[in-house]
C-alpha cells in the first residue's frame, strides 16, 4: 500500500540530514515540497533525482486532491518543508490531515527541528513546555506576549527576521526584569549565535538582526 512520508530536512547544516531521510527521498516515486526551488538545491546536493511537486500554504484543494490521487495510484510520496520537521508551524499540517482522512498510511521520518534544538541548549525545564509557533506580526502581539509572561512552563516560539529589536522592546514592558530567556539565531548555520540572559543583557549583546530566530523563555 502506498504511503506519505513526512521527511525532516536540515534547518541549516546539510550534515544534519539522516541516513533514513536520504534513503526515503531516493526510494519514493514523488517528492512534494513547500518550495520546490529550495528543495531542488537540497536534492542536487545529495544527487537525488525525483519528480518534484509543490504544496505550499496557498495550495488549493485541487493540488491536495492530485497528491491523494497519486497515492491512490500506488505511488509513494515524500513531503518536505523548507527546513526542519514538516507540519510543525507550516502548511504541511493541512496536507497530512487530508491524506489521513483519505485513509492512507502516513509515516514519519524524524530529524532536525528548530524547536527541540533551541530547547536543548536553553538550560530551561523541558519536561513540560509550550510551543506557540510564530509571533503575530501585528494583531495579537501584546496578548501573545502576556500569555508567554504568565506561562508556568518553558515557552518556545519563532520570530520573523528584522523584528527582534521590536520584540525585545515589547517584552521589556511586559516581563519582569529578571526573566531569563535565550534567543537562538541561525541555528546550525555558519553564524549560529545563542544570546542568553535577561532581556536587558540580550539587548546589549544582540547586534545582528538578520536571520531566523527561535526564542525560548524560562517559566515565570
Amino acid at each position: 500500500m502506498s504511503s506519505l512520508y513526512i521527511v525532516a530536512t536540515p534547518i541549516g547544516n546539510l550534515g544534519d540530514i539522516t541516513f533514513r531521510a536520504l534513503e526515503t527521498l531516493k526510494s519514493v516515486d514523488v517528492i512534494v515540497a513547500e518550495d520546490t526551488r529550495h528543495t531542488r538545491k537540497l536534492l542536487a546536493h545529495f544527487d537525488i533525482h525525483k519528480p518534484l511537486e509543490s504544496c505550499d500554504e496557498y495550495a488549493g484543494e485541487g493540488k491536495i486532491k492530485k497528491i491523494i490521487a497519486e497515492l491512490n495510484e500506488g505511488k509513494n510520496i515524500a513531503f518536505v518543508s523548507d527546513a526542519g520537521t514538516p507540519a510543525v508551524s507550516d502548511p504541511g499540517a493541512r496536507l497530512v490531515a487530508k491524506v489521513a482522512a483519505a485513509g492512507h498510511t502516513i509515516i514519519t521520518v524524524p530529524g532536525p527541528s528548530a524547536v527541540t534544538a533551541a530547547l536543548s541548549v536553553s538550560g530551561f525545564p523541558a519536561d513540560n513546555f509550550v510551543f506557540l509557533g510564530f509571533l503575530p506580526h501585528k494583531k495579537g502581539r501584546q496578548e501573545f506576549l502576556k500569555r508567554v509572561a504568565d506561562a508556568q512552563q518553558t515557552v518556545v516560539f519563532f520570530e520573523s527576521t528584522h523584528r527582534i529589536d521590536r520584540l525585545l522592546d515589547e517584552m521589556e514592558k511586559i516581563f519582569p526584569s529578571n526573566r531569563q530567556l535565550i534567543i537562538a539565531r541561525e541555528l546550525t548555520k555558519q553564524f549560529e549565535t545563542i544570546y542568553r540572559g535577561t532581556i536587558t543583557k540580550i539587548r546589549e549583546e544582540l547586534k545582528e538582526t538578520r536571520g531566523e530566530f527561535t526564542v525560548v523563555v524560562a517559566p515565570s
